[in-house]
């Protein structure tokens, strides 16, 4: 149960699914939490949830595509916790699913805020307190769709391929300092933005057998999955990995 004991990680998009167990399980393993999300009702829940399990977390709203919030919230919890040694740029949203020729410019623009310049603004933001730290990690959310085409989702697809090259751009820039940079790329999670996609399909239960069906393992996975290799990547068992990515993906990207 020690395996980021002590570390002060920040988890943006923390309420829920994948941010939401990434935050109990790093709590489990001894991290002390910031949870930030604009959902602030989920988002108190998931720090009562680690609370009630005897963990140390806190709540702050946060907008990761205001650079503003970003930067207060930063400063806010490095005064609160006196340190920053993991940041999980976590938040993200899926954003219009219509041909390339058809999207808006608001529809593209609304994808990066939040998935492209989130990772931008947090990044920027948290490395000061990791240099001041003398080292951190800091873990992005791709997907699978950073590394394959779907012939879907045109503005996700490119917010996830950006987040995978900024992350091995920064691995570079920040290796000097003792910031490890890497990204997860999650196959089909389970989660509720996953849930709303399905139920765009189709029928729900009918839309996760085609999904399930999408992975070699036969299923899709769950936020664990995920929260797991989040906590590795926290950890100092992974003290050698920078500009990896971590997939975790089923089997989906294999073939």
């Amino acid at each position: 149960m020690d395996r980021v004991k002590g570390k002060v990680a920040i988890v943006t998009g923390g309420s829920l699914g994948i941010g939401r167990s990434a935050c109990n399980l790093l709590a489990h393993e001894g991290a002390l939490l910031a949870v930030t999300d604009v959902l602030d009702r989920e988002g108190r829940n998931t720090v009562h949830e680690i609370q009630e399990a005897g963990g140390r977390a806190e709540f702050w709203h946060l907008d990761v595509g205001k650079e503003a919030e970003v930067k207060a919230v930063f400063r806010a919890v490095n005064e609160h916790f006196g340190r920053i040694d993991a940041l999980v740029n976590n938040a993200g949203i899926s954003g219009a699913n219509r041909p390339t020729h058809e999207i808006t410019e608001e529809e593209w623009d609304a994808v990066m805020a939040v998935n492209v310049k989130g990772v931008f603004f947090c990044t920027k933001h948290v490395i000061p307190y990791m240099k001041k730290a003398g080292g951190g990690s800091i873990i992005n959310l791709s997907s699978i769709y950073g590394l394959v085409g779907a012939g879907d989702v045109p503005p996700y697809h490119a917010s996830k391929g950006a987040v995978r090259l900024m992350t091995k751009n920064d691995a570079l820039i920040y290796a000097p300092d003792n910031i490890r940079v890497n990204s997860v790329h999650p196959g089909f999670i389970w989660t509720p933005m996953v849930e709303k996609f399905a139920g765009e399909q189709g029928e729900v239960a009918e839309a996760r057998k085609q999904l399930d069906a999408l992975h070699p393992i036969g299923h899709v996975g769950e936020p664990d999955d995920i929260g797991w290799g989040i906590v590795y990547l926290a950890s100092e068992e992974a003290k050698f990995i920078t500009g990896s990515e971590l997939v975790i993906d089923g089997g989906y990207t294999a073939r």
